[in-house]
């Protein structure tokens, strides 16, 4: 453990969760004092709890994209039971979403993506250098991915993504169906199949117990400090931070780092500072492998959810609901995601089996960027991955880090 004043802090970290965790990591290697706070039980408990569990690194397309237009007045009237998009009554949602709106044009879709691929490749290039000085385990494959398309006008679609991708150095190609099968054969049993996007390169992880593992050697190695069901009622500016946390215990830093997820724009809020962020809650459950599971991570573009093999079970994740406030499981939503899984692959998940449900909230921002940046020499964000938190946590972490300024005299 490196050597330091116990009673002080160079950073205070807000939030544990995979990108939280990523940046004390990053901020502890670069030789920073770091106190991490959260105030669930353990690192992980949020939206990284039970995500996906996909590293889509050559899958990084923003959600406002120009073919979603055309979907607007079925999301607004609540015909899409796959995409709902909850109307609320606050000031601040409306403007998200007319920014969401703006961001729909062709370029600005491209430039979005762009963007979002460059984060994912430098997540990448993070994650490999992490594995090479610490091996830890979290489930961690290279399996490729496939996204799913039932139609020969959308491959076509996606032919300019790929085009993009392929041109900025990302492996990714447009498979028939029979080359896919031939590829993975459990895509056997996906009826109607037209082709495939495939990204072999891409991987997967279980986002909680990376997110234990990296605590872990940062608090052994690094000297990071934990407080743990610990909420945060009062931040006070002055000479510093002081963070007052539910035990009466007040920690005390100059520098603080807001990695609250979805709660990052409440605390954001207190401090004179507006956050272009809503919540978008989706849903997984984690069960056995069926007789046919996959292989390869898979994305299914019609029913909007992924299969994803971590370690002995499988991970399906899908459904988004735009301006939700609760992550509490909704049954009837958790029995469409099953439904929607059975219908796109019946074979691949032991249904009868399921072991758990979930539901969280993933922060989003109308572009699709997080929001990675220091407001001044003394607080910083790292915010707003919307569904990409976890394929983008390692890179965003390391920039944040990277971009720390001198303290202010």
């Amino acid at each position: 453990m490196r050597g330091r004043d116990p009673d002080r802090h160079d950073v205070i970290v807000i939030g544990a969760g995979v990108v939280g965790v990523a940046t004390a990591y990053a901020l502890a290697d670069r030789g920073a004092s770091v106190c991490i706070v959260d105030a669930a039980k353990g690192p992980g408990r949020g939206a990284s709890f039970a995500n996906g569990g996909q590293l889509s690194y050559a899958y990084a397309d923003a959600l406002a994209a120009p073919a979603l237009m055309a979907k607007l007045p079925a999301l607004a009237l609540g015909l899409d039971p796959l995409f709902r998009l909850k109307l609320a009554p606050d000031a601040g949602f409306y403007a998200w979403l007319a920014a969401f709106l703006r961001n729909m044009t062709p370029s600005r879709f491209e430039r979005n993506t762009r963007e979002v691929l460059q984060l994912a490749l430098e997540s990448q290039y993070q994650m490999r250098v992490l594995l090479e000085r610490r091996p830890i385990t979290f489930s961690h494959a290279v399996p490729g991915k496939m996204h799913l398309h039932y139609s020969e006008e959308a491959l076509r679609a996606a032919e300019a993504s790929v085009s993009l991708k392929q041109r900025h150095g990302v492996r990714q190609d447009i498979l028939s169906a029979r080359a896919a099968i031939a590829i993975e054969p459990a895509l056997a049993q996906a009826r109607g199949l037209a082709g495939v996007i495939y990204s072999p390169e891409d991987a997967v992880g279980d986002a909680h117990l990376f997110c234990e593992k990296v605590l872990a050697f940062c608090e052994q190695d690094l000297g990071v400090e934990t407080r743990f069901a610990s909420e945060v009622t009062r931040i006070v500016r002055k000479d510093g931070w002081r963070v007052s946390i539910a035990s009466g215990e007040v920690l005390e830093a100059p520098r603080m780092v807001l990695c609250a997820g979805e709660k990052s724009r409440v605390i954001a809020g207190k401090l004179g500072i507006k956050l272009p962020i809503q919540p978008v809650k989706g849903y997984s459950f984690t069960a056995p492998p069926g007789p046919d599971a996959p292989a390869i991570s898979l994305t299914d573009t019609k029913r909007k959810l992924v299969f994803c093999r971590l370690g002995g079970k499988v991970r399906v994740a899908g459904l988004a609901e735009l301006g939700a406030s609760s992550c509490a499981v909704d049954q009837k939503r958790a029995q469409m995601l099953r439904g929607q899984a059975r219908e796109a692959l019946p074979d691949a998940v032991n249904y009868e089996a399921i072991e758990s449900d979930w539901a969280g909230l993933r922060p989003m921002t109308p572009n699709s960027q997080p929001i990675i940046r220091w407001i001044d020499s003394h607080l910083g964000l790292n915010t707003g991955h919307g569904m990409l938190g976890w394929t983008l946590a390692m890179g965003s972490g390391a920039r944040l880090a990277r971009a720390m300024p001198a303290l202010a005299a």
